[in-house]
Order: structure tokens, then C-alpha cells, then sequence
């Protein structure tokens, strides 16, 4: 009996060894799978609750708990939890009794990475509005559509983007959507300022009252995302979806403790859910930068005292591509999230920075599901488990990237892929993990649902990425499929591009896809062009006429004449192969050209322009 003992005692000791030998990431997968079925929990019960507690509530909580400690620093400026709260009552009085807005209404925000971001969001929430946050890059037919879709009566912004405003104004006016800038003063005919009112304004609590219908599936947010095709799609964040998006930061191991920098654009859901958003969740402090910089980059994690960074592919591209100073590792940051993180910067970054734990993240705004990457394994963007997949099942399917469509069976279902090998993305669409869809598009709501996945009559989020997973199970982005590329940290729509230069005299027909370029993240714009017969290419017409409408961002940097663009039989333009041939003018004999900001024009592509490139001594 007592050797019995002693071999059972022996085995219990042996078990974590062995349990970490056999599966080295189960108390990690553990830890993770509870902290998201705490939080998920948590948000459902506080949302059941009547009145339902939504963010502004927790918001509201942090006030009370902690009001003189600093939630927003903004250059010299800091702004306590109190702070936010009075000056967001402020502006919902102005917003609610001198706009005249009321609950269920959807308000316009184009804005600046400013302070009043986060005042004017917490004010629309206090009377029950929507806000759609607008893309600042957009201009013209973008920026109108924008505001169309999400049935905007409201226009908030300042007289920093007057131009953008001024260029619009009188189909603002005759659509009865009226503008206001956040200023004391107004530059503009027929644009109110609503500074001076809000500074007046009562700082008292807003009336619950105000937002007394208020759900969980009310919507809060209107967040736009280029998607696979055409203008922006507004995607539609409900109460619901809003309190699951900024549990990440709590979900990575941020704590009230820390500060965290956030240098993105507050238009994207990165900044303003994962970031803003996920502070208010956590009562953490903010440092909101008006825009990334390299140079300043360090200087304000030392200066800030920061603790964790938020990034994007190219942020961290950016920062390794900078002169190395002595400095660099002297500073307090210990976590960074964000996505899009290549395999060699990360390395890179890790080497040169110090031992600075990365949280990588996948997830589309308007998707029902995302991963997170809480192991630190280079190169994956989230692992498989086995609650992930109960509370949001997804699949990975066999894509034809050609056709442009799944790979289906004799019985009309999709097929899974075998791990090691890429697959479309799908998400079940359910109860607990439900699609919104996009406002006042259904039909490109609809483009985003799968239907006969895995048996007949089920629905699936279409995501448009190919991920692969190892047999470890840590999940690995691959690609975007469709009509979509990334290219400076934003996603562009190839359809509206190619319908904004076919607006070129000289063009007969324009297909537009995106190549990658050695040592930059994501890919560049390109665009295959049939010229109308008799006509010539003119660059210098080619290169005004994107700088006028669209992104810069946007503009195709690479241009190559064809005879003939190539259509599959159902007449879908085929980019496949154009994206494999690139820009080499060795290899490639049609014509080609590039964009040469020095001469605002389109110039011939010489081999010492693509040297130039590759060798990454001229600027993209």
C-alpha cells in the first residue's frame, strides 16, 4: 500500500511536467477562455439589466471610483474621468436642446485624432444617438455616400477639414443635413459653431431618461470599412457588439495601472474601440498622439510613462525602418496590440526594442468573431480552442481565388481545408456571434453571408481573408481574397477606385489590384489600363485627377497599358495573374509607368526606378 502511495503521489507530481511537455499552451488557452467567458457573461448580464448597463455606464462607474484620475492626455492637455464626464454633459445639453437631436438619431462625427472625439461619443451615448465616425481622408462622392448610408441629420466636425466641407456644402443643404464645427467661431456660410454653447452649458448629470429605449441591440456606432467592394460600408456596432470589441485590451492583460499610446486614426475600430474604448473598460489612462510619428514615437513612451502601444503593421515597419539611437530600449513598454505584424519585423522589433510582449489580433469590424494571439508565437494571429469555437463556430474552407468563390462538393457544401493549408475564413452566424450587417446596403450585407456551408441551410460570415492553421493550432493570416488590398494601414477598395479613373478621359477600361513590394507591409496599388482607341496616356491628367478624388492612399502607384483587360465567362475582371507579374520591366513588355510625386505625374518605369524600389532608397 505504501509503495502504491508513493507511485500515485510520485505520478500527481510528475503530471504538470508532463501535462506541459504534451500541451505547452493549456494553461495559457485556460486563462484566456475564462477571461473570455468572464467578460462575455458579464456584458450579457449588465445589458439584461433594465435600464441595460452599456459602456457609458462602466464609463460612469470609473468616474465615480476614481474622477481625478487623468483618462485622456492630449499634447500638454489632460483630462480626468471627471473631466470627460462634465464636458460630454455639456455637449449632450447643446447636442440634445440646441441641435435639437433625440434618442434613436444618428449624428455624423468627422473629426481629427482630438480630444473632443471622446467627449462628443460619450455626449451622443448620454442622449441616445448613433455615431458614425468618418474616414478624414475621404472626400467628395465618398464623403457623401458616407453620410447617406447612415442616415446622418447631424454633421460634427471643425474647421481644420473646412475645405473637405465647403466642397460639399450646398448638396448637404439640399439634403437638409446640417453641419456644425466644434469651434468658437465659423469660417463658413451656413456652418454653425457650437463651441461657445457647450462651454456655457450645465456640466449636471444627463437624465437616464434620455436614452430610457435604449437595448443591447440598439445601435451605437457606425464604423466604415472599404470592405471587398465599392465606397465605404457603414458597419453597424450595436450596444452588444460595442461591449465585446473593448474587452481586448482586458483580454491581453491590461490593468487600470496602465497607460497605453495610441497614435491611429480615431475613425478605425482599432483606436477607437480596441484603444479609447477598451481604457473606459478598464479605467485605464490614454495618451492620444493627432497622428503617428517616428521620430516622436520613443520620446513619448519616455515622456508619458507608457505602458502599453498600440500598433499596426506599418507602425511597427516604420519604427524599425528608423536611424537606431542609444536610447531606444529605455523606456516602460511592456505590451503591444495590434495586427498586421509581419514575421521579420517582428523579430526585428523584439531584437531592437527589448523584450516587449506582442499581442497580435485578427478581426474585421463588421465580423462576428476575432482571435487573439495571447502567446506571444511569432507570426500567428490567434490560436484554436475549444470555447472559442462554442461561442463563435468557424470554419476554414477551400477557396478558388481565381473563380473567386468556395470550393464546393457534390452535395453543394463547402470543404473544409486540412491544417497546414490556407482556407476562407467563415463564421457561423448565430445568436451569441450574429452579423449586422451594413446600413442601408443590404445588398452588400447580403455579399457577406455564406449560405450551405456545412449543411444545407445554414448561414456563415463571409470574412474575404484566407488564414491557415498548424497543427499546434496557432492560426496564421495568409491573404485578403476579392477586390480588397491594405496598403498604409487602410483598406482600398479596388471597384471604387477603378470607378473613380474610369472618369479619365483617356481611359477606356481600368482594372485595379494591389502587388506586394519588398520590405512594406501589405500591397500597393496597380492598375491595368485600356486606353480608348486614337488617345494617348497623359500622366500628368492621371496623377491630378486621383490626387483630386481619391485617398491618397488609394491612388495606384504602378499604371500598365494593355490591348485588352482580361474578364473570366462571367465577365469578372481576372487580377490574379496581373498580381503575380508585378511592376518588373524586365519582365513585363506592356508599357508601364510610375508615380513620381517629384514631377506630379505618372513617368515611364525605368529599371533604375525598380531598383530604386527595391532597394528602398525611393520613398512609396
Amino acid at each position: 500500500m505504501l509503495a502504491l502511495c508513493t507511485a500515485l503521489a510520485g505520478l500527481l507530481l510528475l503530471l504538470p511536467l508532463l501535462g506541459n511537455l504534451l500541451f505547452p499552451y493549456w494553461w495559457q488557452d485556460l486563462a484566456t477562455s475564462l477571461s473570455i467567458v468572464h467578460k462575455g457573461y458579464r456584458c450579457l448580464r449588465r445589458l439584461q439589466c433594465r435600464p441595460p448597463l452599456t459602456l457609458l455606464d462602466t464609463f460612469l462607474e470609473k468616474v465615480q471610483s476614481h474622477p481625478e484620475k487623468a483618462l485622456l492626455l492630449f499634447g500638454e492637455q489632460v483630462y480626468t474621468y471627471r473631466d470627460i464626464d462634465r464636458r460630454s454633459s455639456q455637449a449632450a445639453r447643446v447636442l440634445r436642446d440646441g441641435v435639437g437631436l433625440r434618442e434613436g438619431d444618428s449624428v455624423a462625427v468627422f473629426l481629427l485624432n482630438i480630444p473632443a472625439y471622446l467627449w462628443v461619443w460619450l455626449g451622443l451615448a448620454k442622449i441616445g444617438c448613433a455615431m458614425a465616425c468618418l474616414n478624414t481622408n475621404i472626400r467628395a462622392n465618398s464623403l457623401l455616400h458616407s453620410l447617406g448610408a447612415c442616415g446622418a441629420t447631424v454633421l460634427l466636425t471643425t474647421p481644420d477639414l473646412k475645405a473637405a466641407i465647403e466642397d460639399i456644402l450646398p448638396s448637404l443643404q439640399q439634403k437638409g443635413l446640417r453641419v456644425f464645427y466644434l469651434s468658437a467661431e465659423s469660417p463658413t456660410t451656413g456652418v454653425e459653431p457650437l463651441q461657445g454653447q457647450i462651454d456655457a452649458a450645465s456640466e449636471e448629470p444627463i437624465p437616464v431618461a434620455f436614452r430610457a429605449n435604449v437595448t443591447s441591440k440598439s445601435t451605437a456606432l457606425y464604423i466604415y470599412t472599404s470592405g471587398t467592394t465599392g465606397l465605404p460600408k457603414a458597419a453597424i456596432i450595436t450596444h452588444l457588439k460595442l461591449c465585446n470589441m473593448v474587452t481586448m485590451l482586458y483580454i491581453s492583460g491590461v490593468t487600470a495601472k496602465d497607460v497605453i499610446y495610441t497614435p491611429l486614426p480615431l475613425y478605425h475600430s482599432a483606436a477607437l474601440l480596441v484603444g479609447l474604448g477598451g481604457c473606459l473598460e478598464v479605467g485605464a489612462t490614454c495618451i492620444l498622439r493627432p497622428k503617428f510619428s517616428v521620430s516622436q514615437f520613443w520620446d513619448d513612451c519616455r515622456r508619458y510613462h507608457v505602458s502599453v502601444i498600440q500598433y499596426v503593421g506599418e507602425v511597427m515597419r516604420y519604427l524599425c525602418n528608423a536611424p537606431k539611437r542609444e536610447n531606444e530600449r529605455e523606456h516602460q513598454v511592456r505590451l503591444a496590440v495590434g495586427n498586421g505584424l509581419r514575421v521579420e519585423v517582428w523579430k526585428e522589433f523584439l531584437q531592437r526594442f527589448g523584450p516587449i510582449r506582442i499581442c497580435e489580433f485578427y478581426g474585421a469590424t463588421e465580423g462576428n468573431t476575432g482571435f487573439v494571439n495571447y502567446t506571444g508565437k511569432i507570426g500567428a494571429v490567434g490560436r484554436v480552442n475549444f470555447v472559442h469555437k462554442m461561442l463563435a463556430p468557424f470554419e476554414f474552407i477551400q477557396y478558388n481565388v481565381e473563380r473567386d468563390e468556395p470550393v464546393r462538393d457534390e452535395r453543394g457544401c463547402c470543404i473544409r481545408v486540412p491544417p497546414g493549408e490556407a482556407g476562407l475564413l467563415v463564421v457561423k452566424i448565430t445568436k451569441s456571434a450574429p452579423f449586422h450587417g451594413y446600413a442601408g446596403n443590404r445588398q452588400k450585407s447580403e455579399k457577406k453571408v455564406l449560405r450551405d456551408v456545412m449543411k444545407k441551410g445554414d448561414l456563415y460570415f463571409n470574412s474575404g481573408d484566407l488564414l491557415m492553421v498548424d497543427h499546434e493550432g496557432f492560426i496564421y493570416f495568409q491573404d485578403r481574397v476579392g477586390d480588397t488590398f491594405r496598403w498604409k494601414g487602410e483598406n482600398v477598395a479596388t471597384t471604387e477606385v477603378e470607378t473613380t479613373l474610369a472618369a479619365v478621359q483617356f481611359i477606356q477600361e481600368v482594372n485595379v489590384y494591389g502587388v506586394p513590394v519588398p520590405g512594406h507591409e501589405g500591397k500597393i496599388g496597380m492598375a491595368a489600363i485600356r486606353l480608348k482607341e486614337g488617345m494617348v496616356f497623359d500622366g500628368e491628367k492621371l496623377y491630378t485627377h486621383g490626387k483630386d478624388f481619391l485617398p491618397n492612399y488609394a491612388i495606384p502607384r504602378f499604371v500598365r497599358l494593355q490591348d485588352a483587360l482580361e474578364v473570366t465567362g462571367t465577365f469578372k475582371q481576372c487580377k490574379g495573374q496581373l498580381v503575380k507579374e508585378g511592376f518588373n520591366p524586365a519582365l513585363i513588355k506592356d508599357p508601364l509607368f510610375f508615380l513620381d510625386e517629384s514631377e506630379k505625374r505618372f513617368v515611364s518605369m525605368s529599371p533604375q526606378i525598380y531598383s530604386s524600389i527595391l532597394d528602398m532608397k525611393l520613398k512609396l
